[in-house]
């Protein structure tokens, strides 16, 4: 039974083809088409499959004349205008649930790698030098760690917190009644006051565009270590780089930041960024933590799922 056609308008492992021609769906794989190239075609599809190649704001949705849906590989929908979207009744989704796995598991690598010295002292022998003293570690086993966000990602992160021993303060605004075990739904203020370990796991949004502040920072009654694989916007990197320097933050783990396009950065920019390379208290690494090889299909999965589910109340 032939569903409706999608474009598929950015790489993506190309299981996904296979997945929808099995339930009838006849896809278009263009990855490499560009922004212009898919407003010349998309009245032709029911469906369209971005991930994070184009922005669909309200110039491009006020050119979309027959799509019922708009389907995004990977977590988060800052790139949608959703309420234009849903004004003309077009359905969004994103594939959350895909990469929940890979985004706990590397925070947990990022923050026991800069906890331990893993880096520091892995380029120390691969040079000749052998210092034990100065690469003694400290245990993730004790800490609290406070997690800002208790959707997927921050669910499963948590989970991976509290097996390592640690006890885990989460806070979200907008779910209640998830405290289990050694997971503790509390207050804000109980997240300044008790936190060892800061994990962020909230999408952007007006209200979380640089949230994490010089302000931000001066609530923690603690020095703590601070985890992104959100949204890099979400954090100042300036005002977290004036921290470093004083302590306030012991260490940073971040996989985004708030330009992500090195070769673009203006002078400011390239002077904090080159701030946060030259500290050996920083992890960085290229917007990959929801990026294995497994949940690079696992990813199609549920976009082919939801797009079922769509199609099944329509």
């Amino acid at each position: 039974m032939n569903q409706g056609s999608i474009l598929i308008a950015d790489e993506m492992h190309e299981s996904i083809i296979e997945m929808l021609e099995k339930h009838g769906f006849k896809p278009d794989y263009q990855p490499f088409i560009n922004r212009s190239e898919i407003l010349e075609i998309i009245n032709n599809y029911d469906g369209l499959i971005i991930r994070s190649k184009t922005k669909i704001d309200k110039d491009f949705l006020s050119q979309v004349k027959k799509i019922k849906f708009i389907g995004r590989a990977g977590a988060g929908l800052d790139l949608i205008d959703i309420e234009e979207a849903e004004r003309k009744n077009i359905k969004i989704f994103a594939a959350n649930e895909g990469n929940k796995v890979a985004v706990a598991e590397h925070t947990i690598a990022m923050i026991l790698n800069l906890l331990n010295n893993i880096s520091i002292a892995n380029n120390q022998v691969k040079n000749g030098i052998w210092k034990r003293e100065a690469n003694r570690g400290y245990e993730l086993a004790g800490k609290t760690v406070g997690i800002i966000g208790f959707g997927n990602n921050g669910k499963e992160t948590a989970k991976r917190f509290e097996a390592f021993g640690c006890r885990v303060l989460v806070y979200d605004k907008y779910l209640s009644g998830f405290s289990e075990g050694n997971i503790f739904e509390v207050k804000m203020n109980e997240i300044f006051e008790e936190t060892d370990i800061l994990s962020i796991h909230i999408p952007l949004t007006d209200e979380t565009l640089r949230m994490v502040n010089n302000e931000y920072f001066s609530n923690f009654r603690k020095e703590i270590y601070i985890i992104n694989v959100a949204r890099g916007e979400i954090v100042i990197l300036k005002d977290l780089v004036e921290n470093l320097k004083t302590r306030k933050i012991l260490g940073a783990c971040l996989d985004v930041l708030e330009n992500e396009k090195i070769s673009q950065l203006n002078d400011e920019q390239k002077k904090v960024f080159m701030e946060l390379v030259a500290s050996e208290n920083v992890i960085l690494t290229p917007h990959i933590a929801g990026w294995t090889h497994e949940s690079y299909i696992k990813i199609n999965q549920v976009l082919v799922e939801k797009i079922l589910a769509f199609y099944q109340t329509v």
